[in-house]
Formats: C-alpha cells, structure tokens, sequence
C-alpha cells in the first residue's frame, strides 16, 4: 500500500486524520471512534504521543486494526516508535527547532529498523507552533515553538523542508493547545510550498477545522477532542 501516493490523491479534496495514543489504546476504548471514523470515512489513523514504548504501539496497532481498514500511519515521539504493523511512518525531522537528534540523530538509529521492517518511512518536516501554553511536544523535544505572530519564520522554515527534499510539512500547535495554528501561518506556509500541509492541535470544532482548511491545510488531525466526543469526527468530516 503506498501511502503517500494516497495523501497525494485527490489533491483538492480536504483529508482527516484521527491521532490515537497509544497510552490510552485499547480494543474498549477506541470502538466507538473506529465506528465512526468507518462510518463518514475518515482518511488516516495516526498512532503517537510523546510519551509511550514500543509494546504500547504494538499492541494499540493490532487493536486499530481489528476494528478498521483505514490506513494507519505511525506519528512517532521518538526515534523506537516503530512498528511493522503500521502501514507507513512519518519520518519526522524536527526542523523548528535545534535539536540536533531530532533534525538526524533519532533517524540514523531508527533507520535501518525501518527499512528492516520494510515500513513505508514518509520525510516529514515537523514544526511546532506556540500555541498560548508548553505542550507536551515543546518539552519533550526541548525546543522553542514558532512564533505566532511571525508567519514569514514558518514560511522560511517550510521552504527549507521541501528544499531539503521532505515530502510533507506537519505544522503542530501540540497536544491540547489553547490555540490552533493560525489562519494566517498556513495560508502563508502553503502558498510558498507544493508538498501536502498537516496541520493539528487546538482543533476541537468543526468551525476550527473548516477554517484550517479553507486557509490551505491538505490534512487536518484530530486527537483529543474525538477522544471526548467521537461524533465531532462526523461533525468535521462534514465541514471540510
């Protein structure tokens, strides 16, 4: 299955993607947002967190894919979230911030378990966005988010992503941001790059996600809030 041919299908068509956690994964806790990610088609599952081992994203891949066809894609917070029984993996480089084992130290470990695997590894430039308090994402990485206020530094650092030769740009404002990544920041971003545009954290209405994706996102994600509510999946899917 080639994943990123999918991302790239339908390239005017808007795509969901819901992030399960592994930390809180089992068969009785993800039923009733698989159901419904089946039911309006939601286009990826996303499986990471900051925080988790490698038998938890085992495990929680074998759970997901019980009860779903939809293709799961490994969004990983270190360089051992690696599982064979995902379809693909974000091969995230961290190229917001300066740390030098998330920009190529991490991948040079995790790359021949990849390739090993024979997963489908997608070079994707990550980029964490303030979003009004630290998340989870900043502190773990050590870095220093992008500034809101300042969309000519995301746009620079997109552009260095693609012309590095990365295949996607993931803007993040971070697990239960205050606020999502602004308007302003992706429709600058995207109007600068020709790879897809991720963009997740702080989306917890459909109103939220409709603006993401009129401002340029190609993928939105949505973690916590269908964690609380499942039925915003379909209310989302719908708006965008």
């Amino acid at each position: 299955m080639d994943i990123y041919k999918k991302i790239l299908q339908e390239s005017g068509r808007k795509k969901l993607a819901l992030l399960i956690d592994p930390d809180k994964c089992n068969r009785k806790s993800i039923k009733k947002r698989l159901e419904i990610a089946n039911n309006c088609k939601v286009d990826f599952i996303f499986v990471g967190g900051s925080l988790l081992n490698y038998d938890l994203m085992d495990k929680c891949i074998v759970a997901i894919k019980s009860l779903t066809k939809i293709p799961i894609i490994i969004f990983p917070g270190n360089g051992m979230h690696i599982s064979p029984k995902a379809d693909a993996i974000l091969f995230l480089s961290l190229i917001s911030g300066r740390n030098a084992d998330l920009l190529i130290g991490n991948h040079v470990h995790s790359a021949p378990i990849i390739k090993k695997f024979n997963l489908e590894a997608i070079p994707t430039g990550y980029m964490i966005m303030e979003s009004g308090h630290i998340t989870t994402a900043q502190y773990v990485s050590n870095s220093i988010p992008l500034p809101r206020s300042k969309p000519d530094v995301a746009v620079s650092t997109a552009i260095a992503g693609e012309m590095l030769g990365l295949k996607a740009i993931y803007i993040d404002a971070g697990s239960g941001a205050e606020n999502p990544v602004p308007s302003e920041i992706i429709t600058a971003v995207k109007k600068n790059i020709n790879i897809p545009l991720i963009i997740g954290g702080g989306i917890r209405t459909p109103e939220a996600a409709k603006t993401a994706t009129a401002a340029g996102a190609d993928i939105i994600v949505i973690g916590n809030a269908a964690e609380e509510n499942p039925e915003l999946l379909t209310l989302i899917k719908n708006s965008i």
